[in-house]
């Protein structure tokens, strides 16, 4: 790591800071560790991200924030009984994608959006 830097957090905006409170409590699971002055702040395997009042809407063309699973299947079927529609897009070249999983070899993945339109994906590194 860089002398300059000491962490990395993730940053999502939020245009309805409760909403999004509720999504990551009741579909991801998650409540915040501190909250100051309308930001939410959560952690998650040593690694830290933080929803924050903002007028501003995300691009959903990119994904923001990636969380690592065990068994990417489980965690898709797990985010569906909840509601939760993941996203679909072309395979790219050397990769399948079926029921809203793509299969990349080393990597399966997949990806939704929040309440919010940040576009957020699981993803599982597979060994070999």
């Amino acid at each position: 790591m860089t002398e300059l830097f000491r962490s990395a957090y993730a940053k999502l905006p939020a245009q309805d800071v409760e909403r999004a409170r509720a999504f990551y409590r009741d579909v991801l699971g998650f409540e915040p560790v501190r909250e100051h002055r309308g930001h939410l702040f959560y952690e998650c395997g040593g690694s830290s991200f933080l929803l924050f009042p903002s007028s501003g809407l995300p691009s959903g063309a990119h994904d923001q924030l990636g969380f690592a699973v065990d068994d990417v299947e489980a965690a898709a079927a797990t985010l569906r009984d909840r509601g939760v529609e993941l996203e679909t897009y072309e395979a790219p070249p050397g990769s399948t994608f079926r029921d809203g999983i793509m299969d990349y070899g080393p990597v399966k993945a997949a990806w939704f959006k929040d309440s919010e339109g940040n576009l957020v994906s699981i993803a599982q590194f597979v060994s070999g």
